[in-house]
C-alpha cells in the first residue's frame, strides 16, 4: 500500500518502482506526485493498471513515470520496462555523479550497444546515416524516426516480419498495421 511505500521510500532509494494505481489507502498517481512534489521521484516508476484511462496514463507519465502497463501485463513486456527503466536510472545516476558525462551521455549508450562492422555497413533501402530534424510538430519528428527504427530492423532481419515483431516487442498484426501507417514499403526487396 502507499504507506509502506512511503516508508520504503524513507529507508531507501531504490533503483525501480513498479506501481500500481488501485491501492488501499491513496492511489498511484497522488503517491507519484507526492514523490515529485518532495524531491523523492529519483528513481525510474512504471506504473500499472488494469483499470486506468489514457488520461490517467498521460498524466502519470506527465508527472514523472517513465512507462504505463496496462493489466495483464506479459512477462515479455514486463522484463523489457523493467530493463529499460534500470537502464534509464543508472545512465541519470552516472550523469548527475559526473558532469562531464551528461554531456557523453548519448555516446555511452551507444557505446554499450553491440554493433559489429557488417552491422554499419549501408543496407539497400537504409540510410547510412539517419539525421532527423528537431524543429518540427514532435508526430512528424516520431513518425519519421519510427520509419527509420522499422525499415532498420527490416534490413537487418532481410524482411522477415516474425523476427522483426520479437525484436520490436509488437504483435505482427500490430507491426503490419505500424508499417502501413508510417508508409514503410513492405515490396522492394531487402537484403
Amino acid at each position: 500500500n502507499a504507506a509502506q511505500a512511503r516508508a520504503a521510500r524513507l529507508r531507501e532509494a531504490p533503483d525501480l518502482v513498479l506501481l500500481d494505481i488501485w491501492m488501499p489507502d491513496t492511489d498511484g498517481v497522488t503517491l507519484l506526485k507526492e514523490w515529485s512534489t518532495s524531491g523523492a521521484l529519483t528513481m525510474p516508476v512504471i506504473m500499472m493498471s488494469g483499470h486506468a484511462t489514457i488520461d490517467t496514463a498521460v498524466e502519470a507519465t506527465r508527472i514523472g513515470a517513465l512507462a504505463f502497463l496496462e493489466k495483464p501485463i506479459t512477462l515479455q513486456k514486463l522484463l523489457k520496462a523493467v530493463e529499460q527503466g534500470l537502464t534509464r536510472g543508472a545512465l541519470r545516476k552516472l550523469t548527475q555523479s559526473t558532469p562531464s558525462v551528461a554531456m557523453k551521455a548519448s555516446t555511452i549508450a551507444l557505446a554499450d550497444m553491440p554493433v559489429s562492422v557488417a552491422d554499419l555497413a549501408p543496407q539497400p533501402g537504409l540510410q547510412a546515416m539517419q539525421n532527423f530534424m528537431l524543429d518540427k510538430p514532435l508526430r512528424e519528428g516520431r513518425d519519421e524516426y519510427e520509419k527509420a527504427y522499422f525499415e532498420f530492423h527490416l534490413a537487418k532481419e532481410n524482411g522477415s516480419m516474425t523476427r522483426v515483431a520479437e525484436k520490436t516487442g509488437l504483435e505482427r498484426t500490430h507491426l503490419y498495421r505500424k508499417l502501413k501507417q508510417l508508409g514503410v514499403d513492405l515490396t522492394r526487396k531487402r537484403g
